[in-house]
This record gives structure tokens, sequence and C-alpha cells, in this order.
């Protein structure tokens, strides 16, 4: 995680020293929309307490759906120079994610599943204008997602955490543009507790993360 955020401002400081000096900011300034379509990879750690003991447990993850997941994104780029832009703005994928957690114990199952789905963040991503088509840019993004409960687990509450990309963007004379990201998310800790059939005692702890690659194509206005 540490080395992603020095690459991030790694990459600020050094385009900041190379600034082309014949940009034009005002080619990519001002509110846009897009569609975007995404890959989605989630790791996660995860542990169990409590409850019957002497019984095997895992913690495992696997995207709740395969291939690639459908979104939008809506914004607006605010020109800070020539070359210089500030792009605020949200995104919502209706991705789903599951994570599961399961023990061997026939007496007593403690297979529990946590589904996140419904992925919204709201980002600030600096841009550098590289040309009067195309921007390089870093961003940084708060991201909450709403979680399901399956099995006899409480529900730990919505899923937050901060997202880091980097990111190109073209815009083409129409209006039109095309954006492509890599980007990391890390998650606050879930936690839940048993109930029903699975001892209250019995506590479940969950470290998601997720790295996704992205593509936009939209319209700025």
């Amino acid at each position: 995680m540490n080395k992603l955020k020095t690459l991030l401002v790694s990459c600020s400081l050094i385009l900041a020293f190379n600034m082309p000096a014949m940009s034009d900011s005002s080619n990519f300034a001002g509110p846009y929309i897009g569609l975007q379509a995404s890959t989605i990879g989630v790791a996660v750690g995860g542990k169990k307490t409590g409850g019957v003991d002497d019984v095997k447990e895992s913690a495992t993850a696997s995207a709740g759906k395969a291939g690639i997941v459908a979104g939008l994104e809506a914004g607006y780029a605010f020109p800070l120079g020539s070359a210089l832009l500030i792009d605020i703005g949200g995104s919502y994928i209706d991705g789903r994610v599951s994570l599961e957690h399961n023990t061997d114990d026939a007496a007593a199952s403690s297979s529990v599943q946590f589904q996140a789905s419904q992925f919204m963040t709201y980002y600030v991503a600096p841009t550098l204008v590289l040309s009067d088509t195309s921007s390089l840019y870093v961003k940084v993004g708060q991201q909450e997602a709403t979680v399901d409960v399956i099995g006899d687990a409480t529900n730990p509450g919505d899923l937050e955490g901060t997202t880091y990309a980097v990111g190109t963007r073209t815009v083409l004379d129409s209006g039109l543009f095309i954006r492509a990201e890599a980007g990391y998310t890390e998650y606050d800790a879930l936690n839940a507790s048993g109930k029903g059939g699975v001892p209250a005692t019995t506590k479940y702890v969950a470290d998601p993360e997720l790295a996704y690659g992205a593509v936009s194509i939209g319209f700025r206005f």
C-alpha cells in the first residue's frame, strides 16, 4: 500500500517538473459524463474467533460477477492554468463481490458470506495536460459499498475505503473522451458476530482489498 502511495506522489512530482509549455487545459475543462467498464480483482484476509474449538477455518474471496462490470461516472474539471486541472467527480459501479468465511464443523456450521455491491466513489484527480488531446492524472477517492450477509451473522454495515489510481484521458474536438485507469482500494475492516445457530461469541473479521482496471467512454460538455 505504501509503495502505491509513493508511486502516485512520485508521478505527480515528475509531471510537475515536466509540464509541456504548449498545452491547453481548456480542452479538458468543464462538466462531463461517461459510461465505465471495469474488471475487478479482490483479496481478503480474515479470521474467526470464539465459537467451536478445534475447527478448521478459512477466509476466501471471489468476484461475484465474472468478467466486466458496468458503471457510470460524472464530474467537473476545473482549470488551474494552461496545463493543470483539478477533476472532481463521482462514479457508480453496480457490481457484486462475495467474501466468504467457512468452517468444516458439521455440528455447528458457521459459514458466512458477506456480499458487497453498489460501489460509489467520490474522487479528486489532479490532472496534467500533455497535449491538446491527452492528459495524465492521479486520483484519490472515498469509496462506499452496501453489504448484505448470507448466514448466521450480524450485518457489519456499509463498506468504506480509500481509492488510489492513475490514468489517462483523451479528449477529441467533438467533446468525446476515452479514459483508461488502474487503481486500488483499501477498505476498513468488516466486523460481525454470530447469531441464530452460531454463538454470539463468534466474531468474524475481514480486511478486503480491491484492485481494478477501468475504461470509460463519455462526453465533455
